[in-house]
């Protein structure tokens, strides 16, 4: 039999087993797994190489509006084409309902930003900011039905917390229509009133960020939240986890039985609070919530990674270039930290970063990597077996990597559209040389080869 293209020699790993196989593609998925396949158009030589299911990123911020004074650095276009060149296939980026907007417009307008502009796969979360009886009654079920089947509530931030109350009937909707909530948790008021009294004292360089936003603000929304979802009996995921006590928290509710996921990022893996402490506005390159912590806290969230506390590792790419006033420079960022942008770049990043300090320093295993990166995100959030594995049947969505490759990760490496990476000079074993959207390769030995508006919008059932 003739293939389109087969993937030979390569070492090939998914997230219970590992191999030796050639992969024969044809229309862009899977067909045969083995030796001697046959013929191909396209013969890809793998020896030496891991041959690895494409990354799935399903944290994401991209073209996301916020203020009028900040614009966030990356569109589809570039967040999609950063995305390939680290490994990753597909992306589940946010679609934020601003308060009195319709959900059903939020979707439509996220829709026209990313149609034509994508080099991989897409598949939107829903932001829920205002919860009217309209919104919970009439929309949010509707647009599970058609396959927006998670949505993320907030804990924090004055623009977008929700009250208990309202969260709960988020999760009520969410348990009738059998959809996923993702929660972000952080305690707005104790926030803000920690925020007001560093800023009467005359407390607003960058660094005083992480003061504002202590472990306890992150642990006891963490329990919070957890509570919510209990009441609600719903299963939910706590998502950007920074440290021991908020993971403790999850840890818990997991052994009484509760289904609580729970995810952690690169940025808690590798950077500190010491980060923001840079001069002048420096250490407003590092300002993202929750804030990196210390080197305890990053033992906890290795340890949470080791013993499955934690079934996601996302990136929570969230960029603002730092040498723009309407980025991590705006005029009133420059007043106080607290109006700093809030988040960091990371897309292309999140995978070497973990493969390098988890799968070569021996921290996990190469099928626990991959259960973090991609085939854990396809089964929570409705893609999987389509997407997250190597299998027959299964889009042909693949990252070869070189294991050995050695990489001082620099911004031009990652292809954004950004102007700084939190990562500069971190150096990385193991890098994707080739990243394959459905069969068709984007990226080959750093040169961006697929082409804009290849990559689809991915509908999903309910779960």
């Amino acid at each position: 039999m003739k293939f389109d293209t087969i993937i030979r020699g390569g070492k090939v790993a998914t997230a219970v087993d590992t191999f030796l196989c050639d992969i024969a593609i044809a229309d862009g998925r899977i067909s045969a797994l083995g030796d001697g396949l046959g013929i191909a158009d396209n013969i890809i030589d793998a020896q030496g190489k891991l041959v690895l299911p494409g990354g799935i990123d399903s944290h994401v911020h991209l073209d996301q509006p916020d203020t009028p004074d900040v614009v966030m650095a990356d569109g589809f276009e570039s967040g999609t084409r950063s995305a390939a060149f680290g490994g990753t296939t597909t992306l589940l980026p946010f679609c934020l309902q601003q308060r009195g907007q319709s959900l059903r417009e939020a979707v439509k307008d996220y829709h026209a930003k990313a149609d034509g502009n994508c080099y991989v796969d897409v598949s939107f979360h829903v932001i829920i900011t205002d919860p009217t009886d309209h919104v919970l009654g009439q929309e949010l079920p509707a647009l599970i039905r058609d396959g927006y089947t998670s949505f993320k509530v907030f804990m924090t931030y004055e623009d977008l917390v929700l009250k208990d109350y309202d969260i709960l009937r988020v999760m009520a909707v969410a348990r009738e229509h059998h959809a996923n909530v993702m929660v972000h948790a952080e305690n707005y008021d104790a926030i803000r009133f920690l925020t007001e009294r560093l800023e009467a004292g005359g407390n607003t360089a960058p660094r005083f960020h992480s003061n504002s936003r202590p472990i306890a603000v992150e642990r006891e929304a963490t329990h919070r939240a957890i509570s919510l979802a209990e009441v609600a009996d719903i299963s939910i995921t706590v998502v950007h986890v920074s440290n021991r006590q908020a993971m403790e928290e999850i840890r818990r509710a997991q052994s009484r039985g509760l289904t609580v996921h729970g995810e952690t990022c690169p940025q808690y893996l590798v950077l500190t609070a010491s980060d923001l402490d840079h001069p002048g506005m420096e250490g407003g390159k590092y300002v993202c919530s929750p804030p990196p912590r210390d080197k305890e806290s990053q033992l906890a969230c290795w340890e949470g990674l080791q013993q499955g506390v934690f079934q996601l590792f996302s990136s929570d790419h969230c960029p603002f270039r730092y040498n723009d006033p309407r980025g991590k420079l705006t005029q009133k960022g420059r007043s106080s930290f607290r109006w700093v942008p809030n988040g960091i770049p990371g897309v292309a990043a999140r995978l070497p970063i973990l493969f390098s300090e988890g799968v070569g320093k021996g921290r996990i295993d190469i099928n626990r990597f991959v259960a973090l990166t991609a085939t854990n995100h396809a089964k929570t959030y409705g893609l999987y077996p389509r997407k997250g594995t190597i299998a027959v049947g299964a889009d042909a969505d693949i990252a070869i990597w070189d294991p050995g490759k050695n990489v001082t990760i620099t911004h031009d490496l990652l292809h954004d559209d950004c102007d700084y990476t939190p990562y500069e000079g971190l150096t990385v074993t193991g890098w994707p040389v080739t990243t394959m959207v459905r069969g068709q390769v984007v990226v080959r030995d750093g040169e961006l080869i697929g082409r804009k508006g290849s990559g689809e919008y991915l509908q999903r059932p309910a779960s």
